[in-house]
């Protein structure tokens, strides 16, 4: 039995976070290069100076892999160029805010390539040397919206639940193969994509005191969470949606 803090050292291993920008991405990419794990990170290469400069400072290796995920018939040919992935973080994702009634399909489709169809394209391809080397962990962002339906986002809330069935599934066919597949369900984070809700008195009002905790989380409160599901003190933790809410879905 290794040392407790052995069993959540990342050193050794690469991981790949999509959408590595800003927000959860970023500080998720910093927060496991800063537990040891050597960086790819995913999204536009002129927007990635800035993160690829952090994960620089924890002295490990970084390189990048860009590719646009709202077309993700592209992802199987392009991940083949990855290499070896220990650990992939599926984060990147879109929303689009508006009455169901007046919800363009065009949006709903949008939403669903990215939030959805990458996340399946995506887990498969990298999923597939995890299997043939009989380890790997594949961690996807889930939301409080897996297991609610909000308000004006029915192509996001669509999407997310549909993350966490497809983690639940993925994670019953290849545990035995030694590759954990979990989710992460962060509640209402301040980041790009809530910052209407934010910049709303009534709603971010109504939101905040919904929460226990008593205030917004910031995208270092998932650190944790992604290190331990990226390491191999998760090794037994197959198919769970872990709420990083400060007590949301307990309220």
């Amino acid at each position: 039995m290794p040392a407790p803090g052995e069993m959540f050292s990342l050193e050794g291993r690469t991981a790949l976070v999509t959408g590595a920008r800003t927000g959860i991405g970023r500080a998720l990419a910093v927060g496991l290069a800063e537990a040891g794990a050597d960086m790819v990170l995913h999204g536009r290469d002129d927007d990635l100076d800035e993160v690829e400069a952090e994960v620089r400072k924890t002295g490990r290796q970084v390189s990048r892999w860009v590719l646009d995920l709202s077309r993700p018939g592209r992802i199987p040919e392009a991940a083949a160029a990855l290499g070896r992935i220990d650990v992939l973080v599926n984060n990147a994702g879109v929303i689009r805010r508006a009455p169901a009634a007046e919800h363009s399909y065009a949006d709903f489709r949008q939403v669903l390539d990215v939030d959805l169809d990458a996340v399946f394209l995506l887990s498969k391809a990298v999923g597939a040397g995890m299997l043939a080397r009989g380890t790997g962990k594949i961690i996807t962002i889930a939301s409080m919206l897996s297991f609610q339906g909000g308000l004006n986002v029915p192509g996001y809330t669509a999407a997310k639940h549909a993350v966490a069935g497809l983690t639940k599934a993925l994670a019953v066919e290849w545990a035995a193969s030694g590759v954990q597949v979990n989710a992460i369900a962060p509640g209402y984070i301040a980041t790009g994509n809530t910052e209407r809700l934010r910049a709303d008195p009534v709603r971010e009002t109504e939101i905040r005191g919904r929460i226990p905790a008593g205030r917004w989380g910031v995208p270092g409160d998932l650190v944790g969470a992604a290190v331990f599901l990226a390491s191999g003190a998760s090794d037994y933790v197959n198919g769970h949606v872990l709420a990083v809410d400060g007590g949301w879905l307990a309220r």
